[in-house]
């Protein structure tokens, strides 16, 4: 067989039964091979809604997701998805077509060193050179997307490898499934359960990894043994159920009064899977200032890059739980927590029209957290993260790390086509909605039933809120008032759509949008200057939080 059709062979051995594309000139032999194929193909409308597509994919159910592109514009297109996936640790392989070996380095048409671009963006990227170094390139691509802390890979692949025929019979064989990261050393582990024994204002602070090291039932038996308080990062939301007695809520730039008052207090914090960004603890230098540090992760660049630590557990933190699992006498801790919550927690602003906290504890209380929540990036995103209660991580989908704007369309695609019997909700600004628009027309193609909500202030809320807050109010470039009519935008799409003023219409309007067969969607007019409260300024410290209107 030829290159291409041991990629297409590879892929089915892998169980990619859907991957996401846009054909291109030095990708076709590829494409050529999937029509014989039982893989299903999305043809997405930009590069980056199909890298973002199997980034929703991959996020939504762990799996590693596959996405094509042709070479030149077509690589130079996803590399926004594969830089989010990155960031945010999801298991990808993207393909791109390259030029024919023979004309790498002259400049020609569409040639372009994804190699190079790609490298401080991918867990790793190959171009193959030669047609036997495909197999092997191949198995390594997966082995690496998904193993320890996982990632995307990038193959560029020239026009003429994908022609070429391999030199002896070769049947691709699924790649060998991950090994179990080693457990860290029992005088590590010893050591850790002194400290929290010895601990009498003990945090729990869980991040993104708790869900990548497929380590929810640990870590939830760890919190209910210990009693230890919660907080969580964007990322973590969904590992302790939102109602949760122990969760604190987010904490952060834009997390709870009350989870940063209880950081800031705690005498040992304990960080499960996490890497100390700055948007989580302000002021590095004053983050947690009282605090001793247990760091359990699988990434040992993770582990004192940032922070010092007391006690280092590197590897499986699904092990690492288990063991330190232990009772502990803290009741005064847990109630001086509980009642900081209850004071202190998010709260509800007075209800002037909509708004965006009111509007999501409307869907979570509809939804009862069980759907798929797919965010872009903004003021909205955060309205999610603080009022919309997650019974699990993977059912919130958010550009983390890198935060991408048009994330949110794309990636419910994914999510979507991952899960078809499962409730998918893309929530979007209206600048956000914007940048992928076109992929409205890959929904209504597939007709998948996706429920869009664009929450529309008519401006670029968060960079307008902190132009208020950090800018004396000098506004500049945020206006977005001769936004389209998205109703009749996304009619022509053949999707139906509504739009909502007033209050009073919330419960009703979710309703209505959830109980339509198909693809829908709803907007939501909200006033421009609703900011998002509380509010930490980017360089201060978390307990010097702006707490903004309150009831």
């Amino acid at each position: 067989m030829n290159g291409a059709e041991y990629i297409v062979n590879k892929l089915i051995s892998e169980g990619i039964d859907t991957l996401f594309g846009y054909p291109g000139g030095c990708i076709m032999p590829l494409y050529d091979a999937l029509i014989e194929s039982p893989i299903k193909h999305i043809l997405c409308r930009h590069e980056q809604g199909t890298a973002f597509a199997a980034n929703g994919y991959a996020r939504a159910t762990g799996r590693t997701a596959v996405c094509l592109a042709t070479s030149g514009p077509g690589a130079t297109n996803l590399m926004t998805g594969l830089a989010d996936a990155y960031m945010d640790s999801v298991p990808m392989v993207a393909i791109t077509g390259q030029v024919p070996t023979g004309l790498i380095g002259t400049d020609a048409f569409q040639e372009i060193d994804v190699l190079g671009m790609s490298l401080p963006i991918t867990k790793q990227s190959f171009l193959v050179e030669h047609i036997d170094q495909l197999p092997e390139i191949l198995d390594q691509a997966f082995q690496i997307a998904q193993e320890g802390r996982p990632g995307p890979v990038l193959i560029d692949l020239p026009k003429d490898i994908q022609l070429a025929t391999l030199s002896e019979e070769l049947r691709p064989q699924p790649t060998e499934g991950e090994t179990t990261p080693d457990s860290p050393s029992e005088q590590s582990l010893s050591q850790a359960i002194e400290l929290i024994k010895a601990s009498r204002q003990p945090i729990i602070y869980a991040g993104g990894g708790v869900v990548l090291g497929d380590a929810i039932i640990p870590f939830r038996q760890f919190v209910e043994t210990t009693g230890i308080p919660t907080v969580l990062t964007l990322k973590g939301l969904g590992t302790l159920p939102g109602n949760h007695p122990l969760n604190m809520g987010m904490l952060g730039m834009h997390g709870s009064a009350a989870a940063n008052q209880c950081v800031q207090e705690c005498d040992l914090l304990i960080a499960v899977g996490v890497r100390f960004d700055d948007r989580v603890t302000g002021k590095l230098s004053k983050f947690a200032p009282h605090a001793k540090v247990i760091h359990l992760d699988i990434d040992p660049a993770e582990i004192g890059k940032l922070r010092q630590v007391a006690c280092a557990l590197r590897g499986d933190i699904r092990s690492s739980l288990k063991a330190l699992a232990c009772t502990l006498e803290i009741s005064s801790w847990q109630a001086q927590c509980k009642a900081a919550h209850e004071r202190d927690g998010f709260t509800l602003p007075p209800e002037q029209g909509i708004t965006g906290p009111h509007f999501m504890r409307h869907l979570s209380t509809i939804t009862r957290g069980h759907a798929i929540i797919s965010c872009d990036v903004g003021q909205h995103q955060m309205w999610v993260a603080q009022h919309y209660a997650f019974d699990h991580p993977r059912k919130h989908l958010t550009s983390g790390g890198l935060g991408a704007m048009g994330f949110g369309l794309p990636a419910a695609i994914g999510a979507q086509l991952a899960l078809p019997e499962t409730a998918v909700i893309n929530v979007a600004g209206d600048g956000s909605f914007m940048m992928n628009v076109q992929e409205l027309a890959t929904i209504a193609r597939y007709q998948l039933p996706i429920k869009i909500i664009i929450l529309d202030n008519q401006a670029l809320g968060m960079v307008r809120q902190q132009q208020e807050v950090c800018y004396q109010g000098r506004y500049s470039e945020i206006d977005l008032s001769d936004n389209p009519d998205f109703c009749a935008m996304t009619a022509a799409f053949g999707i139906p759509a509504s739009s909502i003023s007033d209050p009073a219409d919330m419960g009703y309007a979710i309703n209505k949008l959830m109980e339509t067969a198909g693809p829908a969607l709803l907007h939501v007019s909200i006033a421009t200057e609703h900011n998002v409260w509380p509010m930490v300024k980017p360089g201060d410290a978390n307990d010097q939080m702006i707490q903004g209107a309150r009831q």
